[in-house]
């Protein structure tokens, strides 16, 4: 269980740099595009996407945890009515459950800030 943890871990350290240098490099450089020129920031595209976007991140946001809460109620009931072998596979299919929705509700969080710059 240990090495499980420590492998979730140090895989989340890798995602957490990566976004992290992602973030720097693109915030380091010094050049600004003006989207205006081209006038694709009023177009009908861009916008729709930002709202597609916009809405699609809010309802993640909702339904993720609701979804994850049922899925651990399930978990939890099933874990209580099996035995020592199969109470450790229902513990790992809730911490599954809870990393999911954090993952779920970070990366939609990250999405709708990224979005909001574009407002």
């Amino acid at each position: 269980m240990r090495k499980k943890w420590e492998k979730t871990v140090s895989g989340f350290r890798a995602v957490g740099v990566s976004v992290l240098t992602a973030l720097f490099v693109a915030l380091s450089r010094g050049s600004t595009v003006y989207a205006g020129a081209t006038k694709i920031e009023g177009s009908k595209l861009a916008t729709g996407t930002q709202k597609l976007i916009a809405d699609a991140t809010t309802w993640l946001m909702v339904l993720a945890p609701v979804v994850a809460g049922l899925l651990i109620i399930y978990f939890c009931i099933r874990r209580s009515a099996a035995d020592e072998m199969d109470q450790k596979k229902w513990n790992s299919r809730i911490i599954a459950a809870i990393v999911s929705c954090i993952g779920a509700v970070l990366g939609s969080a990250t999405l709708g800030v990224i979005v909001g710059y574009y407002k």
